[in-house]
């Protein structure tokens, strides 16, 4: 089943040039009708085909898609409107920021699925480093599988300059511990949101991706 047509791609991409309200009232029935209402069409089945693996992940779409208005009170930059679609398939869907689920974000000029946990709390990001230094062995093998490898590359983030003195000797073996945050992604090319099989590519990448997002998910709750 195809969910999206490339006038999804079309009305990104003319939102990218004409980002302000009046051309975006005038056109939001387009907008309802190419955009909001596919994505979430799609972004429920995918909800329903994450549950199937994970049943603790219990969301409505709308708890899980965030919204295309931008916040702009703090940022420079006053474009009205995001020009990107984007969901967070996970426990507490996009208010939680859990790890252990999948991040989805679709424009007309990139498609990516993202997983792990991005700029985790002081003391998430502690437990993940402290977990990480007592299983390097664990934690590198998930990591370096051929399959994550493949599909994945390597765990991005910021780094840190410094670290607890108690990491130190574990970083010198694995520099990851320097990470401010640990997610990975693959990036598609836009178009591939037209293929009659997104749901279940998006699966394989979900499916090779999650026991990295256990481990991040487990170290973050104590486990």
């Amino acid at each position: 089943m195809k969910y999206f047509t490339e006038n999804f791609l079309n009305f990104l991409a003319e939102l990218s040039i004409h980002n302000d309200r009046e051309w975006f009232n005038a056109n939001k029935s387009r907008f309802k009708k190419e955009v909001e209402e596919p994505f979430l069409k799609f972004i429920e089945t995918m909800i329903d085909r994450v549950q199937a693996v994970d049943p603790s992940i219990v969301l409505m779409p709308k708890d899980a898609i965030f919204r295309i208005y931008r916040d702009t009170r703090f940022s420079t930059d006053k474009t009205p409107y995001k020009t990107h679609t984007a969901a967070l398939i996970a426990p507490g869907g996009r208010k939680a920021m859990h790890p252990e689920g999948m991040y989805l974000q679709m424009s007309y000029d990139s498609f990516g699925i993202y997983g792990g946990a991005y700029m985790p709390d002081k003391v998430a990001l502690q437990r993940i480093r402290e977990s990480v230094a007592a299983d390097l062995s664990g934690f590198e093998a998930l990591i370096n599988e051929a399959d994550f490898k493949e599909k994945f590359g390597e765990i991005q983030g910021e780094e840190n300059k410094r670290l607890p003195s108690e990491l130190m000797e574990a970083a010198q073996k694995q520099p990851l511990l320097f990470k401010k945050s640990f997610y990975f992604v693959h990036e598609f090319k836009p178009e591939t949101i037209l293929r009659d099989d997104l749901p279940e590519l998006l699966m394989e990448y979900y499916l090779t991706g999650r026991p990295v997002t256990r481990f991040l998910a487990k170290a973050i709750s104590g486990q």
